[in-house]
């Protein structure tokens, strides 16, 4: 059977999963704190789906899903600041109806048939990666936030869970009022206009591996 082609961009951001640049990167800073870890969450893919690239916003190459597109990028190191090369990161979510891909999640909203729901990419040499998704909405009790896997050869596994700078939602979210003030500023992020003239948005998420 042959594959269909990629549209062009779909194509450059796959690539970009092997490094955002290549150019020189400002160095990392030493001495971060740890990612937190929280809960996998009950919605973790039971049935992953055909489609498991790092663009969320579309599922076999078909029409784009709902919600505000975001470039959600970041990179995987290690305490003093080292890149992790090959970390396979992980992140899924709900759709922009506040809907999982999942047979447990029961609200009812109609799914967006056309978002992914998972992804997942490899750090580049620099450490770097990148997912093309959208950004999150709050889902009943919970802010709105990512959840985010890491997993590098000879480091304990990492789950987490990222959320959205200045939601109303975030003073109310009992996982994350679990968290230290440090914890929470660790894990939360702005969304801001993207600067390339698409009109997405754009966060970037750091991952420091203990």
């Amino acid at each position: 059977m042959h594959e269909q082609p990629l549209h062009p961009a779909r194509r450059r951001l796959l690539l970009a999963a092997a490094g955002l640049a290549s150019g020189a990167l400002p160095a990392l800073a030493s001495n971060r704190m740890a990612t937190p870890p929280q809960m996998r969450g009950p919605f973790y893919p039971e049935h992953f789906p055909l489609d498991q690239d790092n663009d969320l916003t579309r599922l076999m190459d078909r029409d784009p899903s709902q919600g505000q597109i975001t470039d959600l990028s970041g990179r995987v190191m290690d305490l003093d600041g080292t890149p992790i090369a090959a970390a396979l990161v992980e992140i899924w979510q709900c759709d922009a109806n506040g809907r999982y891909l999942h047979r447990a999640d029961k609200g009812s909203r109609p799914r967006d048939p056309h978002f992914q729901g998972y992804g997942k990419t490899r750090s580049g040499s620099d450490g770097s990666y990148r997912f093309r998704t959208i950004k999150p909405v709050p889902y009943p009790g919970r802010a709105p936030h990512i959840h985010v896997a890491v997993t590098a050869p000879g480091r304990k596994p990492l789950v987490t869970q990222l959320y959205v700078d200045g939601a109303r939602e975030n003073g109310r979210d009992f996982l994350r009022s679990l968290l230290s003030a440090e914890e929470r500023a660790a894990v939360t992020v702005p969304f801001r206009s993207s600067q390339d003239g698409s009109g997405h948005l754009a966060a970037q998420f750091d991952i420091v591996m203990a």
